[in-house]
């Protein structure tokens, strides 16, 4: 090793096997995780699997563990997260490794179904386009937390996933309060009961990981919090 390289560990494997390989890979001015992870891919080995798309931070399908931690690697600077000429790079926690740093994001976005979050109309396309009130509490409530673009990070993040399995998660929590919160929305009924079982806003610890590491830097927790004022609220005075 040098200054004028740096030696990446990336996770190997398929499936549930696991290993790590050491990479020297040039050091370049302004240059991302995600150009180290492609450099590698092209010109050592070819065989490495990632994900990624846009590049720019916007699909957040490049989300990988960087020296342990969920990140954007389009977004993540080398200079930000190399210490000693060295950094580690894995898949994201809390989901299954399909190979190397490719996770099956399947769990993820089922437990986004299980948790209503799936936008569920009052009108049809032939009626006329409903007035919102940007100003509302409602509508601004739900406008905190829409900018999800599932990348997962968040999910990745929250220790509360690794511990439980059958908890939905921040991002689909987050989802699920946004929907609730959204006037054109016909299922606060549904969301309530699908956030209130096992699994649900109450297993949350609120220790606030999914908003420390949101790249969007959306706050999960709060969204979560408004689920369990919601499902009390319903629970003890019938109110949805």
């Amino acid at each position: 090793m040098s200054e004028s390289t740096i030696t990446v560990e990336v996770a190997r494997g398929v499936g549930g096997t696991a290993r790590t390989e050491a990479f020297e890979v040039p050091r370049e001015e302004s240059q991302t995780v995600l150009d180290v992870v492609a450099w590698i891919q092209q010109n050592t080995d070819p065989t490495l699997t990632y994900r990624y798309a846009c590049r720019v931070g916007v699909c957040g399908s490049c989300a990988m563990t960087v020296n342990g931690e969920p990140r954007w690697t389009c977004r993540t600077h080398v200079g930000k997260v190399v210490r000693g000429g060295r950094m580690t790079v894995g898949p994201l926690r809390n989901l299954p490794v399909i190979k190397d740093l490719v996770v099956d994001l399947d769990p993820f976005f089922d437990k986004w179904v299980a948790a209503e979050g799936v936008f569920h109309p009052t009108r049809s396309r032939e009626d006329a386009i409903e007035p919102i009130r940007p100003d509302s509490a409602e509508r601004e409530a739900a406008d905190a937390g829409i900018e999800c673009i599932n990348c997962a990070v968040c999910y990745s993040a929250c220790d509360v996933v690794g511990a439980n399995p059958d908890y939905l998660g921040p991002a689909a929590l987050n989802r699920a309060w946004t929907l609730y919160n959204d006037a054109r929305d016909d299922a606060r009924g549904a969301i309530l009961d699908a956030v209130s079982g096992t699994g649900g806003c109450h297993n949350c610890h609120s220790m606030g990981s999914c908003a420390r590491y949101c790249p969007a830097e959306l706050n999960p927790t709060n969204a979560i919090a408004g689920l369990k004022r919601a499902t009390m609220a319903r629970s003890l005075f019938g109110r949805r």
